[in-house]
Formats: structure tokens, C-alpha cells, sequence
């Protein structure tokens, strides 16, 4: 990257060979604007409807990826919320409500976050890739997945306020464009707020746009997203989160 203050990171989050499909159709309509290097945020058993090393064709679909400049991010291990229900309102609207129960490692303890973390990454070095960044689920960190990625090899995370480099913390502020499709009430909501976010991240260092397999359903979305990684480029270098954090660390 020639200028750490003008980047611009694009990302897929939920990446599996459920959504595969799905996500083919969100790459090809980024492909349409600019052929930008993108993080893909990899789930090794998404939903546990199969894991990724057990899907040939979805394997070398991402092989083919990474020669074309992507990298690979490990989000999560089932991407469901299994731990016990929280204790308080907050808690379970934030964990239930706001994330529909996708938060895996909000409430997970130190070992049990570890123990996920060191299974995604086994498995990715199994088929020859490699992971530098881990993103929560829904962008959940609780305490216990905190203290796991500390002892871990990851250079960096991210939350939907910015992205985190390891072991540091350092953190550079970065909040994410990101729509909610669940209902059309929360696609009407998205649709308003993230030009307005857009804006205002003008000056920020690093823009940050990220997508979901479920967006490639909604056209006018995906009309968004065009947007707005043409009006990015104009200004800004696209690169994946990794880049983009070595280059402002």
C-alpha cells in the first residue's frame, strides 16, 4: 500500500459451502466495479451443515481465491451461540435479538474459545491456508475469547468499531458499513443509515465494507454496495485487513 490513511478493506463474512453459492453472486457483483482483494471471513462448520475440508469443490474455490489476491480470515467455528442462556436482559437481547443467536464467542470462557480457535486453525493448516486475522461471530468478543486470541498466533481482529492489532490491541477506529436483511424494516433502516455512515467516514483512515451471503437477495443492497465501492476507489487503495493493519501499526 502506498498511503495507510486511505484504505479501503472489503469483506464477506459467513463464508462456507452453505452460503457458497451466495457468495459467489456477492463476489461476481463486486467483480462488476473493481477487481479488489477481499477478506474471506471462513467458517469451518457453519451452522453445522458440513464442514469446508469435506467439500472438494468449495476448497478449491477458495484455493483459487487466494491466488487471485484474497485472504482468509477465520470467523468463528459453528457461527451459532451455544453457550448458557445470559443472565440479563441486555444479555439475551444482545446475544438473541440483535446477533438471532450467531454470537458464538460472546460467552464462551477462556478455554472453551481457545480450544474453537485452535480447532479453525487446524483445520485450515490441514488444506494450506493460512488465517492472520479471527472475527467473532456478530463481531461478539466476550472476556474469555479475549484472553484465547492473546495466546494465539492471529496479528489482528476486528469489532464493527474497528480493527485490533495482536498482540497489542492497538486499535484503529474503523466503524463498518453493514446491512441487517432479517426484515424489511431492517433493510429500510440500513438503507438510510449507511450512506449517512459513508459520509461521515470520509476522513476516517480505513473504510471498512461488509457484506453477507444473505445481501446477494436483496438487489437494491447489492445496488449499495456497488456504490459504494466505486465512489471508495476514487480516493482509496483497497487492500485485505491484514495490509491494512500492518500498514497502520
Amino acid at each position: 500500500m502506498t498511503d495507510a490513511r486511505r484504505a479501503l478493506c472489503v469483506s464477506l463474512h459467513d463464508v462456507a459451502p452453505a452460503t457458497w453459492p451466495a457468495c459467489v453472486r456477492i463476489l461476481e457483483a463486486l467483480h462488476a466495479v473493481a477487481p479488489v482483494p477481499v477478506t474471506l471471513l471462513v467458517v469451518p462448520d457453519y451452522h453445522r451443515l458440513g464442514r469446508v475440508d469435506r467439500d472438494p469443490t468449495f476448497v478449491r474455490a477458495i484455493d483459487a481465491r487466494l491466488a487471485q489476491g484474497d485472504e482468509i480470515a477465520l470467523h468463528g467455528f459453528y457461527h451459532v451461540d451455544d453457550a448458557p442462556q445470559a443472565r440479563t436482559p441486555w444479555g439475551r437481547l444482545r446475544r438473541r435479538f440483535y446477533t438471532a443467536g450467531e454470537g458464538e464467542f460472546a460467552a464462551l470462557d477462556a478455554a472453551q474459545a481457545r480450544e474453537r480457535l485452535e480447532a479453525g486453525l487446524a483445520l485450515f493448516q490441514r488444506l494450506g491456508w493460512s488465517a492472520p486475522g479471527f472475527v467473532a461471530p456478530a463481531w461478539l468478543l466476550g472476556d474469555g475469547a479475549w484472553q484465547a486470541l492473546s495466546a494465539l498466533s492471529f496479528q489482528y481482529t476486528t469489532t464493527l468499531q474497528g480493527l485490533h492489532h495482536l498482540p497489542s490491541r492497538r486499535f484503529i477506529p474503523s466503524q463498518s458499513l453493514v446491512y441487517s436483511v432479517r426484515s424489511p424494516w431492517r433493510v429500510w433502516l440500513s438503507r438510510r443509515w449507511n450512506p449517512f455512515l459513508f459520509q461521515r467516514l470520509q476522513d476516517n483512515s480505513v473504510l471498512r465494507l461488509s457484506l453477507h451471503p444473505a445481501d446477494a437477495a436483496h438487489p437494491q443492497v447489492m445496488r449499495d454496495w456497488q456504490d459504494f465501492l466505486a465512489r471508495a476507489l476514487a480516493d482509496r487503495v483497497a487492500m485485505t485487513k491484514e495490509a491494512a493493519v500492518r500498514a497502520c501499526v
